[in-house]
């Protein structure tokens, strides 16, 4: 079956827009504290490199694989995966994976907004003076003032959703694109004169130790899911971001190039953010391990005791309210890009009209900080069941139904014509995404549930095994599924 491809409504002006817009989507507030936390304490150079391993396993082949859906179907998720499957004589039914993505991206922004929110407020704080503290305590006490009042915090996730509509409204070009190529250089520019400031703190040092010697003995089997597990989160993927931002992809662009050139400006920003947080951290004789309170309450008390504190603090926030931004507007291209494509709204109407239901939702994720944080479910109240969705169910059944879909279930000429690789080149993503990408998806959803306790280290073997069989299986299977969608 053939069909004619879908004819784009609005691209990139360059491939580097794409690469700016998706580098900004992975390079969130989580990415900018944890990976360089991670590295430091499962081996640093070792762990890197196992990281890097992951990326090229699962995160590359997956994305790789997102794009191409995009720039085939040229539409939203629910949109594109429909058409590439129609074009492969597949069912609607595999339009679900479409449906999940947009959701999960809406779900996430919906409590991402309020964290977002921390940074906006802290910036503003360091502009007026507002984080004075003596101690770590009184940072806290800062921290849990600021989410303990609904209409302050409230206010800065508002402003946050109101900053990503107007950007989003704006439209991919002129909007999205446009931001992200001043916003991202930016980040990076902010990012280098921290590190300069960094390495005359006394504390350089430590932090490059702590980030780069070659430890073996520190990659245990938990060092080693954090390397996966982070690989396939930190690239935005399943959650609808990177499959519309590749929709918008010129035709004759290389999808391989460009993918490892998010991957690796993805890496190289993690690794300054390190490199700028963690000698002001050791300089002060503070806790590198302290998760989102290295942001918020150990650095900004480090700030005061710095020489011009508050104005490498400023900076510190307005990069972190920068990273915050780049990637809520990328959380919730998906939603706005199906309503323009399929409900015939104009990009305003459509981003406004998200924003207004974003804002209900993400007021209920708010309140669990403050006033609604009694109101629980199994334990969890709102803002804690939105993050257990997405990240413990959504999104890795999403990353498998992708690479199984683009491994097993559509015709191999519609990657083939897309990713424009060698046939030795296609044969090696196609292994990947097939079972090496699965098999490691199946190895995060294990561990992000708790269903059992691995232990990478001595269970390699039976991985091994695993990995044998499914191929085998896979194998024997493809022949069958090829003739059914030729």
């Amino acid at each position: 079956m053939t069909t004619t491809k879908t004819p784009p409504k609005t691209l990139w002006l360059g491939r580097w827009g794409f690469v700016l817009a998706a580098t900004g989507s992975a390079v969130g507030l989580g990415n900018i504290w944890k990976f360089p936390y991670i590295t430091g304490e499962f081996g640093g150079g070792a762990f890197v490199l196992v990281y890097l391993a992951c990326i090229l396993a699962v995160g590359v082949p997956i994305m790789m694989a997102e794009i191409s859906f995009g720039r085939r179907g040229r539409g939203s998720p629910i949109d594109s995966i429909r058409r590439v499957v129609h074009e492969s004589g597949r069912g609607s039914f595999w339009s679900i994976f479409g449906w999940m993505a947009m959701l999960c991206g809406f779900m996430i922004l919906s409590f991402y907004v309020v964290v977002a929110g921390w940074s906006f407020s802290y910036l503003w704080k360091m502009l007026s003076g507002g984080l004075a503290g003596n101690s770590v305590d009184d940072m806290a006490a800062i921290f849990a003032a600021n989410n303990a009042n609904p209409f302050t915090l409230g206010a800065w996730s508002t402003l946050v959703t109101v900053l990503t509509m107007f950007i989003v409204g704006k439209g991919v070009q002129a909007g999205i694109e446009k931001s992200v190529s001043w916003m991202m250089p930016g980040m990076v520019i902010m990012l280098g004169i921290l590190i300069g400031y960094g390495a005359f703190s006394g504390g350089f040092f430590d932090a490059w130790s702590f980030l780069f010697s070659f430890n073996t003995e520190g990659l245990s089997s938990e060092g080693l899911l954090a390397a996966l597990g982070h690989a396939f989160f930190t690239l935005s993927l399943a959650s609808g971001a990177i499959l519309t931002y590749g929709s918008y992809l010129p035709d004759g662009h290389s999808i391989a190039r460009t993918t490892f050139s998010v991957a690796i400006a993805d890496t190289v920003v993690a690794l300054m953010a390190g490199l700028a947080i963690f000698p002001i951290i050791f300089a002060n004789g503070m806790n590198p391990g302290e998760g989102p309170g290295l942001i918020f309450m150990s650095l900004p008390l480090a700030f005061q005791a710095m020489p011009f504190g508050t104005l490498f603090g400023i900076l510190f926030f307005l990069m972190l309210s920068m990273a915050a931004l780049t990637s809520s507007i990328s959380m919730i291209e998906a939603t706005v890009a199906w309503l323009t494509g399929s409900k015939g709204l104009t990009r305003k109407q459509a981003s406004w009209g998200v924003g207004v239901v974003l804002w209900l939702v993400s007021t209920l994720a708010m309140l669990s900080f403050n006033v609604g944080a009694d109101w629980s479910l199994a334990g969890r109240n709102f803002f804690g069941w939105l993050d257990y969705l997405t990240s413990r169910w959504m999104m890795p059944l999403g990353g498998l139904g992708m690479a199984l879909m683009a491994g097993f279930l559509l015709r191999n000429e519609i990657f083939r014509e897309e990713l424009g690789l060698t046939r030795t080149q296609h044969a090696l993503w196609l292994f990947m995404v097939r079972y090496v990408s699965p098999l490691g998806i199946v190895l995060i959803f294990i561990d992000a549930l708790g269903i059992a306790t691995l232990q990478v280290g001595t269970q390699w073997p039976w991985l091994l095994a695993l990995l044998v069989l499914i191929t085998v299986v896979g194998e024997l299977a493809s022949p069958r599924l090829r003739q059914q969608t030729s």
